[in-house]
């Protein structure tokens, strides 16, 4: 599981010449950093200077905490979802009943792994409003690990949608496809531009 190995080691397998984990799980990993980069600012942003702030930074600390658990989750879901699409296309095909079966699991394999970057971009967007919210009341000394939570969130949204897109241009379901499409079109682009919004409010503010 990428949740419990070294980085080193799961960088040798990202590395590695095979199919997981992929961009997907490098997305989740973007998301849960940039939540640990809310939650490590949150407790940067303790004690009687920012006691006016104490249930805000409360507030924020549990759901960063959270938000990096189910990146983590999302990150080892992605590496599943994905072989999992792997595995139905290796599936024999030598009858016309065996090529049937092998269409639908690849099928519904496609559906199950454009499902983990769908939820990802809702992380993302979470994390950014959390940086968003704390930003006004973080200790000045680390804000620009504000804006570094929302690049990071910022790029898990755009690394999801791309996995996303991969998946559902092979889906012939065109009802999956729309729930799909009803689920995460335009999401992104909202996750972007409040991300790169924050980020100039915290270069603005470094500058002044």
């Amino acid at each position: 599981m990428i949740s419990s190995e070294t980085i080193n080691d799961y960088l040798s397998r990202l590395a590695s010449r095979q199919p997981t984990p992929g961009g997907g799980a490098a997305a989740a990993l973007h998301a849960a950093q940039g939540a640990a980069l809310v939650a490590m600012v949150a407790r940067y942003t303790t004690g009687a200077k920012f006691e006016q702030h104490a249930a805000l930074v409360a507030r924020i600390t549990s759901a960063a905490d959270h938000l990096v658990v189910e990146a983590l989750r999302l990150a080892d879901a992605d590496e599943h979802a994905f072989q999992s699409v792997i595995d139905a296309y290796k599936l024999p095909s030598d009858t016309d009943e065996l090529k049937a079966a092998k269409a639908a699991a690849i099928q519904d394999a496609l559906i199950q792994a454009a499902q983990t970057p769908a939820q990802l971009i809702g992380v993302a967007g979470e994390i950014v409003d959390l940086a968003g919210d704390l930003l006004d009341a973080a200790n000045p000394n680390v804000i620009s690990d504000v804006a570094a939570a929302a690049d990071a969130a910022r790029a898990a949204a755009t690394t999801a949608r791309v996995n996303i897109d991969i998946n559902v241009v092979a889906i012939k379901d065109s009802a999956a496809r729309t729930r799909l499409a009803g689920q995460t079109d335009g999401i992104e682009d909202k996750v972007v531009f409040a991300a790169d919004s924050l980020v100039k409010r915290v270069r603005e503010r470094i500058l002044s």
